[in-house]
């Protein structure tokens, strides 16, 4: 009795594919309500983007310095010194001296530009949890996992990449 092979891997690269889909999407998605957050408050497309930057190494513990923005931004640092002072002057972020170096200059947000986010992005977050309220901590548990796998091997691949 002979068992019909399936090639292996082909499930597999499928759903490969399919998150990698989902990845699109998602990335395209986040652009949009970042376009019309920014349209909403006044800021340009970077500006967002920064902000996103900024509250996203916040939250990992590893606050970024005007430099390390400028890379992530693509920007020279002229133009980063630039948008810094101006989301300083609207309140969205600050400057904060690192505890361990006190030479070295942190970016924040500020409390300002806290409640600005709150402020939009709460409701899509009740939106979220609402949506996955149905699904099993295993679903949500391995989500993360593949997220965080997902993650670290897009920033390795750009810091590679910018590192030329």
């Amino acid at each position: 009795m002979t068992e019909e092979r399936v090639p292996q891997g082909s499930e597999r690269e499928l759903l490969e594919s399919e998150i990698s889909a989902d990845l699109r999407a998602l990335t395209a998605v986040s652009e949009q309500l970042g376009h019309v957050f920014a349209r909403a408050n006044e800021l340009r497309p970077t500006d967002f983007r920064a902000l996103m930057h900024i509250a996203t190494a916040d939250i990992e513990g590893n606050p970024v310095t005007a430099g390390r923005l400028a890379t992530l931004l693509g920007i020279s640092t002229a133009a980063v010194t630039y948008l810094v002072e101006r989301m300083i002057e609207s309140g969205h972020i600050r400057r904060d001296t690192d505890a361990a170096d006190r030479r070295k200059v942190l970016l924040r947000y500020a409390d300002h530009g806290m409640d600005v986010a709150r402020g939009f992005f709460t409701p899509l977050g009740t939106r979220t949890r609402a949506a996955m309220a149905a699904l099993p901590d295993e679903d949500l548990a391995a989500a993360h996992r593949v997220f965080s796998t997902l993650i670290d091997s897009m920033r390795t691949h750009f810091d590679e990449l910018t590192r030329r």
